[in-house]
């Protein structure tokens, strides 16, 4: 929508009478109803010596009563400009930088024509406070304001975002700081934010409609018959069997960089953000995935990076070459530049359709090389939640010899349960509580615990990745009890419909929240049966991870579940109220992939 009536005339086949509404009106802020401003923050803006050298900036925000605006705003991205939500008319919004301890004011005013709303991502806080329409207040109505107000119980890096008509997609977040009341236990000389974050001049609600009318529209990278000759691509029959499942190897992110523009702090590849440093110093950089659908491949190539903390909590330091950042997490990592060089930071998309590369360097002017993308990945038998026993995961690759008469015996059932002419793999017995239905496509037979994996388009490169079994928080978890209950979350979908559920059920009014009694201690079991990534987000908690590190499991608040696998989380239910609970994908989490959690006392029914 940049002015062009052709284009109009598509966009206004697929989208709803309010949505059209918003469409013209950001269509005359585009073409010169709103003067261009600079969209960058202090903070966001290319130079910065860190956040040490801000305070007091426009764009950054402090003390115990603030007030932000939301808006609409022209975004230019080289010579295209389309139309962005923003808070304070700048994308990304302003940094809020608070101290644990303090008790905050926030009041949010809506000059848009629609709801709005600003949920607090990884704050401890009261339900009512945690900005989800519809679970935990009604949302921001058109010229209203709400005030947030409530404690820093928590230090690290954090972030902030809507929760309302996909706008989250279109700019309106930020950066969420939070210093510790004591001594940090990270030790770092300089700092630096980098928001990653994914881009289209079309809106949300658009690329969600054509993901809709055809399976794999953003697709651009599917086998070919050139890729068989060259060896790039799988064989025929391997690919055959794909085929009669309705399975692509390519299907690894639903809006790739054939159509997404990849971002930092608002900037891309040739925006070159760059951020300052001194030779000798240690660097720390605050990492936020704020994009609506893209994992990101994180490398400073030439330099090893020191994990320190994951979701704003601490961890006990791991040194890695590269590492995968799901949507909505946050990594902090500290990086230790010795030469006077620019050093490049690349967040590639975990398809490799694309990726963003930002500058670190002793003085402005200088420029990072950008790596040439790498080779595109494809799923594997794994990824269907299929293989035991085949040393890579590949349907022509697997050696039977080294199976066990167990795994043996599972596969050839699973192989049995298999309807090549329908779907595929859907015997409700797999996963008996799972609502069966058009929107679950397949269950997959044998989902394992992946977390000493490596992630998703990561498995063949020669250096190290971080694993989630590496993690180890810094400090155990005060609540050490064993949990009283299990229960299984089961992660559902028909991916050739774009139909995503929870237990076979899509988020509405009717589905049930999952309960729990007021300081419990629960496991809880994510079963994705899917061929996707699930970046899964439990508000108002956080959760152990258990991935080995006895007595000291990370603390998360996301976790990312790959294709085919179990992850398994213990957590104490100590915030009463109801909770949302859902994968952080934008059009995962808006076509139904979503919970409530409930949280009351035992003497209330649960």
């Amino acid at each position: 929508y940049h002015g062009q009536n052709q284009i109009y005339g598509r966009l206004m086949t697929l989208i709803t009478p309010v949505d059209r509404r918003n469409l013209l009106r950001g269509a005359a802020l585009a073409s010169g109803g709103m003067a261009l401003s600079p969209l960058f923050p202090a903070w966001a803006k290319s130079g910065s010596h860190g956040l040490h050298s801000l305070a007091g900036q426009p764009g950054v925000l402090s003390g115990d009563n603030i007030e932000v605006t939301v808006g609409q705003s022209a975004f230019r991205l080289g010579k295209k400009t389309g139309h962005a939500y923003t808070i304070n008319g700048t994308l990304p919004g302003p940094l809020i930088r608070l101290r644990e301890g303090q008790n905050v004011k926030l009041v949010v005013r809506n000059t848009l024509d629609e709801d709005t709303s600003v949920h607090w991502h990884g704050m401890l806080l009261p339900f009512h406070m945690d900005g989800v329409p519809g679970v935990s207040y009604p949302g921001i109505g058109p010229g209203e304001s709400f005030t947030y107000e409530f404690p820093m119980k928590q230090h690290g890096t954090y972030w902030y975002h809507s929760h309302s008509h996909m706008q989250e997609a279109m700019g309106m977040y930020g950066a969420l700081i939070v210093d510790p009341v004591g001594k940090d236990p990270i030790a770092y000389d300089r700092e630096h934010v980098l928001v990653l974050s994914d881009w289209s001049f079309a809106h949300a609600h658009v690329n969600f409609t054509k993901q809709k009318q055809k399976a794999g529209y953003f697709n651009k990278r599917k086998q070919t018959f050139a890729g068989l000759a060259k060896g790039e691509d799988q064989p025929l029959s391997e690919r055959m069997m794909w085929g009669q499942m309705l399975m692509d190897p390519t299907d690894i992110a639903d809006v790739t960089g054939a159509y997404y523009h990849y971002l930092i702090n608002g900037h891309d590849s040739m925006g070159n953000w760059t951020g300052i440093f001194k030779p000798g110093e240690r660097v720390r950089l605050r990492i936020i995935n704020a994009a609506a659908m893209s994992n990101f491949n994180i490398r400073v190539p030439g330099l090893p990076m020191t994990i320190v903390a994951a979701d704003g909590l601490p961890l006990s330091p791991v040194e890695t070459d590269e590492f995968q950042i799901a949507v909505a997490e946050t990594w902090d990592v500290v990086i230790e530049p010795k030469e006077a060089i620019p050093i490049a930071f690349i967040a590639e998309s975990i398809d490799r359709s694309g990726q963003c590369r930002a500058t670190l360097a002793p003085q402005m002017g200088m420029v990072a090389p950008i790596p040439p993308l790498r080779g595109r990945p494809l799923l594997t038998m794994k990824d269907m939640g299929m293989d035991h026993g085949s040393g890579g995961g590949d349907m022509a690759g697997m050696d039977h010899s080294k199976m066990t008469p167990e795994e043996m015996a599972a596969m050839d059932s699973a192989m049995g349960k298999m309807d090549h002419g329908s779907m595929n793999m859907r015997d409700p017995s797999v996963a008996p509580q799972v609502k069966m239905g058009p929107g679950v496509a397949s269950l997959a037979p044998m989902p394992m615990d992946r977390n000493k994996e490596r992630p998703t388009g990561l498995e063949k490169v020669p250096h190290r990745v971080l694993t989630l079994s590496q993690l180890r928080a810094l400090e155990p978890n005060p609540d050490q009890r064993i949990p009283s209950r299990e229960i299984d979350v089961h992660l559902t979908a028909n991916m050739e419909r774009y139909m995503w559920s929870m237990d076979g059920e899509k988020y509405s009014e009717k589905t049930e929240p999952l309960p729990f009694r007021h300081n419990e201690r629960v496991r809880v079991n994510l079963i994705n049966h899917t061929m996707m990534p699930h970046p899964i987000h439990l508000h108002g908690h956080f959760f152990e991870v258990v991935n080995g590190q006895k007595g000291q499991y990370p603390r998360k608040n996301v976790v990312n579940v790959l294709p085919g696998a179990k992850v398994t989380f213990d957590f104490t239910a100590d915030a009463m109220g109801d909770w949302a609970f859902h994968c952080h994908m934008l059009m995962h989490m808006h076509a139904g992939m979503f919970r409530v959690v409930t949280v009351r006392h035992e003497e209330e029914g649960q």
